[in-house]
């Protein structure tokens, strides 16, 4: 069977990455950054405090940790529920043995409905990040660019209004963008997104329709209690293991190319658990250990790298 021509020819076709979003580097050639008091790697623990609602619907796809069973699927919502109620506050007891800040990728939905979270976080001194309106509502290509708009506005405001936060981090529910969200996370003030892992230090993104520039940030998929327990099966000492590894090759890159980032996800209903919490403690612990560990939200942090 003979391919057509016109199979063959490819209109974005050019060096490095086929698309408009950002320019294609080499990670080891960029310049050195410096973290502040010398520190070598960044340590950035977002959570994410997420609302499921129990008419979650099915299309375009339903995030990690939806619903399940048919309506009404009680089992996980409360699950979900559990984890914004009770799992939350034993990861904080463990951030603050450690004293450690983080940022907190939250649903507008969950501001709304669990006010004492946003106070208790404000007192914290951690950072929130925009995460859409709730696990329902995602992003996706070919979605009503009005309805898109809307979400982006309300999720940011919503949390703006009630925090007092300034919130210029966006992350999409799922990780998961239209061609335009980028456009209207810029006109909502975001400074940068934790969609995009194609790197392990921040890059800039061109949003679409001359909307102008902001950040990806290496918010890691890989190095996630939902990524290393739920989705790869791997037991709570390989969870351990494998964030040391982690931090061990990154400290060996600072040596000559300076900072780096150890991006940390957590899921209260996953590794707040009775069972699991210990092991978040052991990797902390261990991690806070290491010499020149610097702790940090992602604005701050952010910050810190556009510095130089």
């Amino acid at each position: 069977m003979t391919v057509a021509k016109e199979y063959l020819e490819y209109p974005m076709r050019r060096y490095g990455m086929d698309q408009d979003f950002y320019e294609w580097s080499i990670l080891f050639k960029r310049k050195k950054v410096k973290w502040p008091n010398d520190a070598r790697v960044a340590l950035w623990i977002t959570i994410d405090l997420e609302f499921f609602g129990l008419d979650q619907p099915a299309k375009p796809f339903k995030a990690p940790g939806g619903m399940v069973t048919s309506y009404p699927d009680l089992r996980h919502f409360t699950t979900r529920d559990y984890g914004n109620r009770v799992g939350i506050q034993r990861i904080w007891r463990v951030l603050d043995k450690y004293k450690i800040k983080s940022s907190v990728a939250m649903n507008s939905k969950v501001a709304e409905r669990y006010p004492y979270l946003v106070k208790k976080i404000n007192e914290r001194g951690d950072e929130i990040i925009a995460m859409g309106v709730d696990q329902g509502k995602l992003h996706y290509g070919g979605m009503d660019d009005a309805v898109e708009a809307a979400q982006v506005a309300e999720s940011v405001s919503v949390l703006r209004k009630l925090s007092g936060q300034p919130v210029t981090g966006w992350m999409s529910p799922a990780k998961s963008e239209s061609w335009k969200t980028l456009k209207h996370a810029k006109a909502n003030g975001i400074e940068y997104v934790c969609d995009w892992v194609a790197d392990d230090m921040p890059f800039e993104l061109t949003a679409p329709d001359g909307a102008g520039k902001l950040w990806a940030m290496p918010h890691s998929s890989e190095i996630s209690d939902r990524k290393i327990i739920i989705d790869n099966k791997h037991n709570e000492d390989e969870f351990v293991e494998q964030i040391k590894d982690q931090f061990t090759g990154l400290y060996k890159e600072t040596a000559k190319h300076g900072g780096r980032i150890l991006s940390l996800s957590l899921t209260p209903y996953i590794m707040g658990l009775h069972y699991r919490i210990k092991y978040l403690d052991i990797a902390l612990g261990w991690l806070m250990k290491q010499k020149n560990v610097w702790p940090a939200s992602g604005a701050e942090i952010l910050k810190a790298f556009k510095a130089g």
